[in-house]
């Protein structure tokens, strides 16, 4: 079975039930994962926004059905090199991109996004795979 890591947009909208239809065609046919990242920032918003109860549960299910990648040495080692890398290009990126693209490219797994800009220079400079709306 083939995966994809959703990064936090999509995996918010999934939560919605809002992933644009052209998205949602091209994932239905692969396995849904999430980095730890991921997992962490929807917990915060729950809890920032005072989710109620049946909102926390959608959530727990959602990630119940995904495979969540941990981080480990080797994606820690693959982040200080994006890291590293952004900041010899000028162009340092947000702290939790660089972790889900260094997740997905630790897995050999295609990030499903809405933030181009923001994953665009993994693809290019180091071969991260996007699925993009």
């Amino acid at each position: 079975m083939q995966y994809v890591l959703l990064d936090t947009s999509v995996a918010s909208l999934s939560l919605k039930g809002t992933v644009p239809t052209s998205l949602g065609t091209r994932l239905a046919s692969l396995a849904p994962a999430m980095s730890f990242v991921t997992v962490g920032e929807l917990t915060q918003w729950a809890e920032l926004r005072g989710w109620t109860s049946r909102r926390r549960g959608a959530l727990d299910r959602l990630i119940a059905r995904c495979v969540v990648i941990p981080c480990d040495e080797h994606t820690a080692r693959i982040w200080g090199r994006l890291s590293a890398a952004a900041y010899r290009r000028g162009r340092p990126r947000p702290q939790n991109d660089m972790w889900i693209a260094a997740c997905g490219l630790a897995e050999g797994m295609p990030i499903a996004t809405l933030n181009a800009k923001d994953f665009s220079d993994f693809a290019e400079h180091h071969g991260l795979d996007l699925i993009l709306n």
